[in-house]
């Protein structure tokens, strides 16, 4: 009998690897884990983006409203395809965005294609050595994050935002912190 146990080994550790890979299969690879969800903003204080008229942005200014901060630059070709539904959410005035421009070449970089491509931002902050972003945990352009009235991470998108996103995720989200007492 304990002759034959040694040929059921590999088939048992077949089947267990078939169990592990089958599971990776239903999970998406898209979805990357944010360090964040549900925890206080970090911790940053960014200088304006030049060649635009603000102060900057820091992590007080999202104390007291529902937003979304935005991490892109001007070299990111994912954020030029999302930067038109940007605009209209700024339209919209459902919420407000904030913006993070992350390590661009150029000072005026950031600024220049604002005002070529349009403005979206109620702050938008210079990060030209990643401090914020490395503190966000941002992986790559463009990613966007939503903070409660009570500056907490309660969501993390990695990617373009679109209208079906915006739609069946995001809209509803904002809806319920938007409502709750405090948050």
């Amino acid at each position: 009998m304990p002759d034959r146990l040694i040929y059921y080994i590999p088939l048992a550790l077949f089947c267990v690897l078939s169990i592990y890979l089958g599971i990776g299969l239903t999970l998406d690879p898209k979805a990357l884990p944010s360090m964040l969800d549900g925890k206080p903003v970090p911790a940053f204080k960014l200088p304006p983006v030049k060649n635009r008229d603000n102060r900057g942005f820091s992590n007080t200014d999202l104390i007291g409203t529902v937003s979304l901060v935005n991490i892109f630059g001007s070299w990111c070709a994912a954020c030029r395809i999302e930067h038109p539904f940007l605009m209209e959410l700024a339209t919209e005035k459902k919420i407000i965005i904030h913006g993070i421009d992350w390590r661009e070449e150029n000072p005026n970089a950031g600024g220049n294609w604002l005002k070529r491509y349009g403005d979206p931002y109620s702050l938008v902050g210079d990060d030209p050595y990643s401090k914020a972003a490395i503190a966000f945990g941002v992986t790559g352009a463009p990613e966007t994050f939503l903070v409660d009235k009570k500056g907490i991470v309660r969501y993390k998108h990695t990617g373009p935002l679109n209208r079906k996103i915006w739609t069946n995720l995001l809209s509803p989200m904002i809806e319920k912190l938007q409502i709750r007492k405090g948050s």
